[in-house]
C-alpha cells in the first residue's frame, strides 16, 4: 500500500486529549491485516541490513517496534515510562507541550557500538524521541535513524532530533 492508501486507515479525533489537539487514531490501521503489514514493511525496509537492534518507545512504539525488529532480524529493546521496568535502568526526562515525562531503559539493554533504529508511531514535537536517542547514546550505542509511521511535520520535531536522521511513512503538513 502507498502512504496515501495507508492514510485512509488513520482517523482524526478532534479535541482529544484536550481542546485544539487533533489526535491521529491508528486503531483502524492496526485492525486491518493488509494495512498493518504494509506499514511494518514500509518502516522496516529502508533499514534492512543496517541495524543490530530496534528500540520501541512506549506504548505504540512497541506495536510497530516488535514486528519491525522481527522483519529486520534484530532484537527489541523497550523504552518505558518511569517506574515500569523491573531491572536497573537509566532515565532521561523531557518536556511535553504541557508537562514533563521520563523514559527509562534497562542499563544492559544495549551494548557499546550497537546500531539502533528508534521506532515510534508518531513524531510530533520530538521530545520523546529525543529522550530515547539520548538514552541509546548514553549506553554507547549508535542511533542509525528514528522511524515513525506518522510525522506531524508542522510541529517540526525532525528539527529537534537533528542531526539524527528521521524516516516517516506518512507525513501531515498541517493539523
Amino acid at each position: 500500500m502507498t502512504a496515501d492508501e495507508l492514510r485512509k486507515y488513520i482517523r482524526d479525533i478532534p479535541d482529544f486529549p484536550r481542546p485544539g489537539i487533533v489526535f491521529k487514531d491508528i486503531t483502524p490501521l492496526l485492525a486491518n491485516a493488509r494495512a498493518l503489514a504494509s506499514a511494518v514493511d514500509g518502516i522496516a525496509e529502508p533499514f534492512l541490513g543496517q541495524v543490530n537492534a530496534v528500540l520501541g518507545i512506549e506504548s505504540r512504539g512497541f506495536v510497530f517496534g516488535a514486528p519491525v525488529a522481527y522483519r529486520l532480524g534484530t532484537g527489541l529493546v523497550i523504552a518505558r515510562k518511569s517506574g515500569k521496568l523491573p531491572f536497573r535502568t537509566i532515565r532521561e526526562s523531557y518536556e511535553l507541550e504541557y508537562d514533563t515525562a521520563t523514559l527509562e531503559i534497562h542499563e544492559d539493554g544495549l551494548s557499546k557500538g550497537t546500531k539502533v533504529l528508534v521506532v515510534d508511531d508518531l513524531l510530533a514535537t520530538g521530545g520523546t524521541a529525543k529522550a530515547a536517542v539520548r538514552l541509546v547514546e548514553r549506553l554507547g550505542a549508535e542511533v542509525v535513524s528514528c522511524a515513525f509511521l506518522i510525522e506531524l511535520s508542522f510541529l517540526r520535531g525532525r528539527e529537534r532530533l537533528a542531526p539524527t536522521p528521521c524516516f516517516s511513512l506518512i507525513s501531515y503538513s498541517e493539523p
